[in-house]
């Protein structure tokens, strides 16, 4: 199969991710949210947590310029939201600082290193992340290790921080980082047995990776704030089996391709969502909003189906933003 070929499922399977994200981002009302759209509040994984990437030298400079236009991407979101939503703090972390840097990292260790090198830093970079995380203490959110050295480094700049006890919480943080970086190296190789034509590597890797973490789990909790080795092989696996079932329905089976359209403008949808709540937040536009078009429910429906559909509705209007933009071929890349 070449690897020139664009497959839809991995479009569809990116959109439909895309599209989850804005679901879970974006309720009514955040008091009200169903559990399965919520993050797990520390230890165990909702569906919500499953986060589902010419010349060596040429090659090398264009993957770091792409990775440091993702994380500046990522840093002016966040400068928007500091700005017009009036928040306690400028947050230089986030999810698409995070991916700037897996990106960038990954990105030349697919240039430079074998696929045996690739195999051997995934483990190693898990069972180190492991035998680090139960040196440095107790698994709480305050006292991780992951969380202490965030606080050290970031201070208030932490996305939670609690300024009675000094002690941060940053959900995209440094140290957490390292295998982070494991989940996008599983992802590497993922793709090339897709491209290569070695599906069925896909389903019988998922089922290993999802039996080793649910036996570390035991261990070492799945949690997607710490993203615990357990959770790297859990996420990965379940992202793997969801590729292998979409590459069949998909691309052999010729079911439509739903979501693809979020799929080629997902850094589009992504931030063009974001800057909308900024905007609907910063001009105190979003609670009037949500209370004539969604809150009138709430006495006969009760709270949380009025968040949901609000986010819903949030969702569908992304969806035919980039439907038309796909339409007319139109295509924003970072």
């Amino acid at each position: 199969m070449s690897a020139l070929i664009r497959l839809a499922s991995v479009d569809a399977l990116r959109g439909l991710t895309v599209a989850a994200m804005l679901l879970v981002n974006d309720p009514g009302d955040w008091g009200h949210v169903y559990a399965p759209l919520e993050h797990a509040e520390w230890n165990g994984c909702t569906p919500t947590d499953i986060d589902a990437r010419s010349d060596a030298a040429a090659l090398r400079h264009a993957v770091m310029v792409r990775a440091l236009r993702i994380v500046a991407l990522g840093l002016l979101l966040h400068v928007a939201a500091y700005w017009m939503m009036d928040t306690r703090a400028f947050r230089p972390f986030g999810v698409l600082q995070r991916i700037g840097i897996c990106f960038g990292v990954v990105g030349l260790l697919a240039i430079d290193a074998k696929p045996r090198v690739q195999w051997l830093l995934v483990g190693a970079i898990l069972l180190g992340y492991w035998a680090l995380m139960a040196w440095g203490g107790p698994l709480t959110k305050e006292g991780n290790l992951a969380s202490r050295v965030d606080t050290a480094l970031l201070g208030r700049f932490a996305y939670e921080f609690d300024a009675v006890t000094g002690r941060g919480h940053e959900p995209e943080g440094l140290l957490s980082t390292l295998p982070a970086i494991a989940t996008t190296l599983l992802g590497l190789r993922a793709g090339d047995w897709l491209r290569r034509g070695r599906t069925r590597l896909l389903w019988q890797v998922a089922g290993v990776a999802l039996l080793l973490g649910a036996l570390w789990s035991m261990f070492f909790p799945l949690n997607k704030q710490l993203w615990t080795s357990s959770y790297v092989l859990w996420s990965g696996g379940v992202a793997m089996l969801t590729l292998w079932i979409a590459h069949r329905l998909v691309d052999l089976h010729r079911w439509p391709a739903i979501g693809r359209s979020f799929g080629v403008n997902a850094i589009a949808a992504y931030a063009g969502a974001w800057l909308m709540v900024c905007v609907l937040v910063g001009l105190h536009w979003m609670q009037p909003l949500y209370a004539s078009g969604f809150a009138w429910m709430t006495p006969y429906v009760g709270p949380y189906v009025p968040s949901l559909a609000f986010a819903i509705a949030f969702v569908a209007l992304w969806w035919m933003v980039v439907s038309v933009l796909d339409r007319r071929k139109i295509y924003f890349k970072v």
